[in-house]
């Protein structure tokens, strides 16, 4: 009997439905359970939301009251601190949820032709341009304050994030805020901070598993196999050569001796860097506010990939990823068996050949978490959660405009202090009126000499 572990999701709404999905084929694994725990993605930083920190009130065109509007705080987990702005006004943020770092294709910015002019904005205004005399004196501005400029930074985003009209309500910030949108020019995308590709690699025994390609902004990062590996097997480059550290662009391989009994691996990947300003963030667990990197110290980044091996049979390799621009996951699969590895998704069947790979999309709704775990015998487990977010929130009642289940600062009149008791900060974004759909797990098993996907739907937990 193989398990599939269960986990509680934040709010219970109707699901889309999605068939099932079965595979045939044996896949022959042992050793240590290879867990992939890290949200969706191939790596980078892992912060959770803190408190509004920076901010003053802000008037959205149309809406009676003003709201507040700056700095998010966030913890990088196992280090460092980085400062966000919003790019989802009608959506809710939840103080203490996890975020992960992500590319713009896997976030509302994927299909945001003015993106880039956010990243100017961000990168010529406060905090990155923290001598505010000068920003004042640029703008025709008497005096900016921490919080006026924060202000009116977020302001100029969410004409760009979500078409709106935001003008902060002190008079000298609204011309850094006119400032920022007429001189904003399209910059590209950052890079990410640490990322692994691809993310599941596998092979036979004997072989070298890879390669596996390192993209980084550090100087150098740090590569280990995670305790249990079984013995023999180590990281190695190209020319053979064990691996303890890797620089961008490296290629890692999996060296697994000859002999060696069927099993799985993992490799972990971290640095200590700053994530570039502009980067995506987005919630891990439910629906919560999408933001952008503004403000950053050194942090720790991390990624990680697995390695599967066999000696006989088809032998998949399986990774998944959000697809924006389809509305999705895209699952891909790929075969270094020396038999063809066969499955059925969604009523459709497919087939992989040894040697071949291939990437199905499965539909997912918007703002629906979903969680997917895949295991075999012997311990072996892979898991991806995450929520599908890829728009921006249609417009709605402001957080002055509709009632909040948990304290926030307040939505009108001045500058506020920025103290807050976690919960949504409803000052930013839409209420607990926000729908969370429930979430879907998908499980592989192995039965005997065959492998059977099941995609259920999950069962929500309210939060």
């Amino acid at each position: 009997m193989f398990s599939v572990r269960r986990r509680g999701l934040a709010r219970l709404a109707a699901a889309t439905a999605v068939t099932g999905l079965v595979a045939a084929g044996a896949i022959a694994v042992a050793g240590p359970a290879v867990a992939d725990e890290a949200p969706q993605g191939t790596g980078g930083a892992t912060a959770t939301l803190g408190d509004l920190k920076i901010y003053d009130t802000v008037k959205i065109k149309g809406r009676e009251k003003g709201i507040s509007a700056g700095l998010f705080e966030m913890k990088v987990t196992p280090g460092g601190t980085i400062q966000t702005y919003c790019i989802d006004l009608y959506t809710g943020a939840k103080t203490g949820e996890e975020y992960k770092e992500v590319g713009w294709d896997q976030s509302s910015l994927h299909d945001n032709q003015d993106a880039g002019k956010i990243r100017w904005i961000l990168q010529n205004s406060y905090p990155q341009v923290n001598d505010l005399a000068a920003l004042a004196s640029k703008v025709g501005a008497k005096k900016l304050t921490e919080k006026t400029a924060a202000a009116a930074t977020q302001a100029a985003i969410w004409h760009f994030s979500d078409n709106v009209e935001a003008m902060p309500v002190n008079k000298e910030a609204k011309k850094l805020t006119e400032y920022l949108e007429k001189e904003a020019k399209n910059l590209e995308e950052p890079k990410a901070s640490l990322s692994l590709s691809p993310s599941s690699v596998a092979g036979k025994a004997g072989e070298r598993l890879g390669p596996i390609t390192v993209s980084t902004n550090a100087e150098k990062a740090s590569v280990s196999l995670a305790p249990g590996a079984a013995a023999g097997v180590k990281i190695v480059d190209k020319d053979g050569k064990v691996v303890t550290e890797a620089a961008n662009g490296a290629q890692l391989f999996l060296d697994v001796p000859a002999g060696t009994a069927d099993g799985a691996a993992e490799i972990d990947v971290k640095a200590d860097t700053t994530v570039p300003i502009g980067r995506a963030f987005v919630s891990t667990r439910v629906k919560s506010q999408t933001l952008i990197l503004a403000g950053t110290s050194t942090s720790t980044v991390s990624a990680k990939a697995s390695a599967t091996w066999a000696k006989k049979g088809p032998i998949p390799a399986v990774s998944a990823e959000k697809n924006c621009a389809k509305g999705g996951l895209d699952i891909t699969a790929s075969n270094e068996g020396d038999e063809d590895f066969a499955f059925e998704l969604q009523g459709k069947k497919y087939t992989i050949a040894a040697g071949k790979s291939e990437t199905v999309t499965i539909p997912v709704a918007e703002d629906q978490a979903y969680d997917f775990t895949i295991t075999g015998p012997n311990g072996f487990e892979k898991n991806f959660k995450g929520v599908l977010d890829c728009k921006t929130a249609t417009p709605g009642p402001l957080p002055s405009e509709t009632p909040s289940t948990s304290p926030s600062p307040a939505t009108a009149g001045g500058s506020t202090t920025g103290n807050t008791t976690g919960g949504d900060l409803a000052e930013t974004g839409s209420s607990n009126a926000t729908p969370m759909i429930a979430g879907i797990a998908v499980v592989l098993v192995v039965l005997g000499g065959g492998a059977v996907f099941f995609l259920r739907r999950k069962k929500a937990m309210g939060q």
